[in-house]
């Protein structure tokens, strides 16, 4: 039976996120808004406080002219200073573009370029050079705000800087953010969100700010979140995963703890202690892979007790998820590896979290199965930067695993031609900008959003993504592969790898290649007679081969014949960002990987 919701907040819903915003200042002024790093400490900012830092710099950006719907840019890492940046833009009735700060400078100048920027917000020094660089590539570029550095010249000023022209202007119009958020409709221009396509230049993907008001109190009316909680957020602002996260926090009134920087998220997890965090797979992966690799390494009584352990939580997990009843030996063996072991992996995330919820992509259901046993929640949800990011997530106490959930309150999900996912809802974009052929394929003429994705819809309204269309490939003797189902089985049955990347599209059997993650590799090395060699000696050892053939052969004996890995390769180094390999959300660009190694997989069928 399929799963109905109350949709009728849709009706009440604030016009636009800048009065979210300035409605949250008034009702909490005093609550906890944002912490950020400072030092070896952490420094805390109340709403009023924020609220405060926006309205002098929307009013300094409408001093120096911005007009309705014209675009800001922001080019910068996950911190404090950016939000307060977007939340500037969307109260001075401006459209925030975002630029992920490994993109290169041809890249960005084309970004602020198409979307008409007459202002961007750039992190520090290295941002400017890429602006300062492609500067006659950007006629419409006046003023560049500086988060971080020297600003030179009449091109670049300070955040400081840029707050006392807001003062000066607030002084001569002291009600003007209420007012331009008050005339702010809920069809304008919110954001332009580039999206780091595989291929081509990036689309420009024009979300309305009834989208974004939408998406947070889609999540606040299912109670999932309220003010109680405290937020992690290291999640790159340009993408909408994060962006979609700020807009809950508005509706919900939690505060966020804010740090990009990806090598502090566990460190950072232990200190802050969040009661929830939004993640990429990825990141679940790499925690799993640590923990494993470490416990054996210890080996002994240790992993022994370890592996009991998970075997006893899973089997728990399994009854309570079914509805059944936990025979009181097997409950008490639960309770006493909780103690052992559970609660120390619940340490590892601070100890305070009731789920993480997971998006960008498919995240490995043995993995999500694993930290369930010990105790932490991951719940999958689902969405794409066409749709504001979110259209179905698991709930707390109503999910199923290896799923990502119902639709949201208020969105619309259906299974096209060739069980294409397909979704409907305030959310949708209003197209992409500048390319309206473009907008024509994705955009059905009654307003269905064309995802891309495979999935299925089962009786109970949770959908189930298979993985993309186009990533689907048929070998030469007819038989579909879903390379995401294989390398998703990889991951979860070795922990030392990092990246896992099928091929055969109309080929005659499936090849692999292979990354190692650095970090549990430099532990295995140790193990195994190579410390001090490089990652990349490392590698290509013949130890590391063995090891992970029988990975490989533990694999080959769970999936289809047609789908067993005849050949592979463990390339010399992982894949990165700044390689264009990945996106910034840590999602694999399958095509830059297909072309970049495109003599080693030919090589397979010599």
């Amino acid at each position: 039976m399929a799963r109905t919701s109350d949709t009728t907040f849709i009706d009440h819903l604030t016009e636009n996120v800048a009065l979210q915003f300035l409605d949250r200042v008034a009702v909490a002024p005093q609550a906890e808004a944002y912490r950020y790093p400072r030092g070896e400490g952490w420094e805390s900012v109340t709403w009023q406080q924020a609220g405060d830092q926006v309205s002098r710099l929307a009013a300094g950006l409408l001093s120096l002219g911005l007009e309705r719907e014209q675009r800001v840019g922001i080019a910068s890492g996950t911190r404090y200073e950016w939000i307060a940046a977007d939340l500037a833009v969307m109260c001075a009735g401006g459209a925030t573009t975002t630029v992920y700060p490994s993109t290169n400078a041809d890249d960005t100048s084309y970004i602020l370029s198409d979307a008409g920027c007459r202002f961007v917000f750039a992190e520090d020094d290295t941002q400017v050079a890429k602006l300062v660089e492609r500067r006659h590539e950007l006629p419409s570029l006046e003023k560049v705000v500086v988060f971080d550095g020297a600003s030179a010249g009449a091109w670049t000023i300070s955040m400081s800087d840029l707050g006392a022209l807001g003062d000066t202007y607030l002084a001569a119009h002291p009600g003007v953010i209420r007012e331009t958020a008050e005339s702010i409709p809920g069809d304008q221009l919110a954001t332009l969100i580039y999206t780091s396509g595989t291929t081509g230049r990036p689309k420009g993907v024009r979300t309305l700010h009834r989208a974004w008001v939408y998406e947070g109190c889609a999540i606040q009316v299912q109670g999932i979140l309220d003010e109680t909680d405290l937020q992690f957020l290291w999640l790159p602002m340009a993408h909408s995963f994060g962006k979609v996260l700020l807009s809950t926090q508005l509706a919900c009134g939690f505060a966020t703890a804010i740090d990009g920087r990806v090598d502090k998220i566990v460190d950072n997890l232990a200190v802050v202690r969040p009661t929830f965090m939004g993640a990429a797979p990825r990141i679940f992966e790499k925690a799993y892979s640590r923990i494993v690799t470490m416990t054996d390494t210890e080996g002994g009584a240790k992993k022994k007790i370890f592996d009991q352990a998970f075997k006893v939580g899973k089997r728990v997990d399994e009854l309570n998820r079914q509805g059944a009843s936990v025979p009181l030996p097997l409950k008490l063996q639960h309770g006493v590896f909780d103690k052992l072991v559970f609660s120390k992996v619940r340490d590892r995330f601070g100890g305070r979290v009731r789920f993480f919820i997971s998006g960008s992509a498919a995240l490995n259901r043995e993995i999500a199965e694993w930290f369930n046993a010990a105790g932490v929640l991951i719940l999958e949800g689902y969405g794409m930067t066409e749709n504001a990011a979110g259209a179905t997530v698991n709930h707390p106490d109503d999910y199923k695993m290896g799923t990502v959930g119902p639709a949201i309150p208020g969105s619309q999900i259906k299974i096209g031609e060739n069980d294409e996912v397909m979704i409907k809802g305030p959310h949708v974009m209003a197209g992409y900008h500048n390319l309206p052929e473009e907008t024509a394929k994705a955009l059905t003429s009654d307003g269905w959003l064309r995802t891309g994705d495979k999935g299925s819809i089962d009786a109970d309204g949770f959908l189930t993504i298979t993985g993309r269309i186009k990533d689907l490939f048929k070998t030469s003797g007819g038989k579909y592969i879903a390379p995401p189902a294989i390398e998703a089985k990889f991951k979860a049955i070795c922990p030392y790898a990092s990246q896992f990347m099928v091929f055969g599209n109309e080929r005659n059997f499936v090849v692999a290649l292979i990354t190692l993650d650095p970090d549990a590799m430099a532990g295995w090395a140790v193990e195994n007679g190579l410390e001090g060699a490089s990652y990349a000696e490392i590698v290509g050892s013949e130890q590391a081969h063995a090891m992970v053939e029988g990975y490989v052969e533990q694999l080959n004996a769970q999936v289809n014949r047609w789908e067993t890995i005849k050949k592979w390769e463990i390339l010399p180094q992982d894949l990165s960002i700044e390689s264009g390999e990945l996106t910034p959300s840590l999602k694999v660009k399958r095509n830059v990987v297909e072309h970049n190694y495109a003599d080693q997989i030919s090589a397979f069928y010599g």
